[in-house]
């Protein structure tokens, strides 16, 4: 017991030296970003628990800007693709071109290839296009004819969708959102954002985003994520939580019976741990809280529970059952 406090008092000590990166990060991000504070944290979220992030949200509320000011901010390579409806998967992932002159075929290798991938609209390509792409956040490699290439590190891709906008889209299949860590809901910027917003648009431009941090200390974060200690009682916890929704009866949710189709996955207890590690080391902390499960939940969960159509007829949402469940269920 002894040797596992002096360990704790340990990571405590080196998470407290180097988790000043992740700060200095979001104060960068706020030369150019106004407000989204919400979309900046899950941004670090994601980067720290080596996680993907779908984002849902209207045209027009900083997307590109934040996930391209990330990259910035550690050195790392950008890209952002359009999804549309003629892309195909090699537009993505690269392909095979003939050299005439050396008589060999060489390889192009397609935007995928970077750090940080903003995928625009992701429901507005066929499904194979879609695969292609997270397949490549599943495996973290792409094959181009007969060899496998495999991605840079770090590779953190943030998809974008349109809530309102259905016409000529593809809905994503279930076990493809899956594979996102976190689901985050972008709105409107308040009042006073929107007016600091169109003074710094119609005004001089901003100096720009400098580089705060490197790769190397982002890989060496993600390793002390790792690290953070997670006791039984908060694992038993994250677990509550998602068999709640998977055997509602079994903890009191009668009322979940007729609303929800199909409980979260096994992704959902993984994401909640490492997304409530990455929060606790952004808080200084080397031990996971019942208050870091709370706070990443929603983002964890909301993309992983199927609702039933009575459900959707009456406008009940993820969010108002999963608050049922923080509400109601045992806090450790």
């Amino acid at each position: 017991m002894q040797s596992n406090n002096e360990a704790l008092k340990k990571l405590q000590s080196e998470i407290s030296n180097e988790n000043k990166f992740a700060a200095s990060i979001a104060k960068e991000l706020s030369k150019e970003l106004v407000g989204q504070q919400k979309m900046v944290n899950s941004l670090l979220l994601g980067m720290l628990a080596n996680g993907h992030i779908l984002l849902e949200g209207l045209p027009g509320l900083a997307k590109t800007l934040a996930i391209k000011s990330l990259a910035k901010t550690v050195n790392g390579s950008f890209s952002r693709i359009q999804f549309t409806p003629d892309l195909l998967p090699a537009d993505l992932t690269g392909t095979l071109i003939y050299n005439h002159q050396k008589g060999e075929f060489q390889v192009k290798k397609g935007p995928v290839f970077a750090n940080f991938i903003l995928a625009d609209e992701i429901n507005r390509s066929p499904a194979k296009v879609q695969s292609a792409l997270l397949e490549a956040m599943q495996e973290r490699q792409v094959t181009i004819g007969e060899n496998t290439y495999k991605l840079d590190d770090p590779f953190l891709v943030m998809a974008s969708q349109n809530p309102i906008e259905q016409e000529g889209t593809y809905q994503l299949p279930e076990a493809q959102v899956d594979r996102f860590l976190l689901k985050i809901l972008v709105s409107y910027p308040s009042r006073e954002e929107e007016q600091e917003v169109l003074r710094r648009q119609s005004g001089t431009p901003s100096a720009g985003i400098n580089p705060v941090a490197t790769i190397d200390e982002l890989i060496l974060a993600r390793k002390r994520v790792l690290s953070i200690y997670l006791d039984q009682n908060i694992e038993k916890y994250i677990l509550d939580l998602v068999f709640a929704t998977r055997n509602p009866s079994e903890y009191g949710f009668d009322n979940f019976l007729p609303l929800i189709n199909y409980g979260a996955s096994p992704r959902a207890s993984i994401g909640m741990a490492l997304a409530s590690k990455a929060n606790a080391y952004l808080q200084g902390r080397s031990f996971v809280i019942p208050e870091d499960v709370q706070t990443v939940c929603k983002e964890v969960m909301r993309h992983r529970i199927g609702l039933t159509y009575e459900a959707q007829a009456e406008n009940i949402s993820t969010d108002e059952l999963i608050d049922q469940l923080l509400n109601k269920i045992q806090v450790p």
